[in-house]
C-alpha cells in the first residue's frame, strides 16, 4: 500500500522533526492539500509552501487542488515542485474540458489526477480512465481535516476497481478521509492503492503508525 501522510495535519509547531520522522518512514508520498476558499470553505497552502517541503523531503508531491480555477492553480503548483496534480471533476461541465487538463499537467511534467466528492455519481469517471494516472476517492466532504470516514466508500472503490481491471489502463486508485487501521484496511479490500492519512498518522507515533497502514 502506497501511504501518503497529508500534511495539512501536521503539527507546525514541530514542523522539522516531524518532517524528518516522514523521510525515514515507509511513505512514499507527501499529500498536499490545497484549497482556495470558494471551491472549499476553508483556505490552506500557497506554492511557497509546497517549495520549502520540495526542498525537505524527496517523498512524491502528490497536490490536490480544491480549487475553482484549476487551470490556472495546476501550472502554479507544477512550477513549484507537485509531481501528482489532482483536481476535482465538479469544476467542470464537461469531459471534454476534463481531458484537456488532464493533457496540459502530463505535458508539464506532472502526472494527472481526478477527484469525486462522496455526493458525485461515481459513474462519471468510467469514461474517464484512459485520461488519468490516479482517481482520488474523497471518503469526506473535501475541505477540512478530521471527519469521519463516509460508509458507502468501500461500494465506490469497488466499482471503480472493477471497471479499472476491465480496461486497458492502470490508474491509481487513492481515498482521502477518516483513514485508520480500520477503515484503511476496507478501502484496501475494495481495491484501493493509496492511503491519505492526516490527523490519525500526526497524532500518534508517525513512523508505526504509516508502517501499519503500509502493511495493509
Amino acid at each position: 500500500m502506497i501511504v501518503a501522510p497529508s500534511v495539512l495535519s501536521l503539527h507546525y509547531e514541530d514542523t522539522l522533526n516531524q518532517l524528518k520522522e516522514l523521510n525515514e518512514s515507509k511513505a512514499k508520498w507527501m499529500h498536499f492539500d490545497v484549497m482556495d476558499g470558494h471551491f472549499v470553505p476553508n483556505l490552506s497552502f500557497g506554492p511557497d509552501i509546497l517549495k520549502a517541503f520540495v526542498k525537505g523531503s524527496d517523498l512524491i508531491k502528490d497536490v490536490h487542488i480544491m480549487v475553482e480555477d484549476p487551470n490556472y492553480f495546476s501550472d502554479v503548483f507544477i512550477k513549484a515542485g507537485a509531481d501528482i496534480i489532482t483536481f476535482h471533476y465538479e469544476v467542470f461541465d464537461n469531459n471534454e474540458d476534463i481531458i484537456a487538463l488532464a493533457k496540459k499537467i502530463k505535458e508539464n511534467g506532472a502526472k494527472a489526477g481526478l477527484s469525486l466528492k462522496p455526493k458525485t455519481d461515481i459513474k462519471c469517471l468510467k469514461e474517464l480512465i484512459p485520461y488519468f494516472d490516479l482517481f482520488l476517492i474523497m471518503s469526506v466532504e473535501p475541505g477540512f481535516g478530521g471527519q469521519a470516514f463516509i460508509e458507502d466508500t468501500p461500494s465506490r472503490i469497488n466499482q471503480l476497481r472493477k471497471w479499472i481491471d476491465e480496461s486497458d489502463y492502470a490508474p491509481l486508485i487513492e481515498v482521502d478521509g477518516g483513514i485508520n487501521i480500520e477503515t484503511g484496511k476496507i478501502c484496501s479490500e475494495n481495491g484501493a492503492d493509496v492511503l491519505v492519512a492526516g490527523s490519525f498518522i500526526f497524532n500518534n507515533d508517525i513512523k508505526k503508525t504509516i508502517e501499519a497502514l503500509w502493511k495493509l
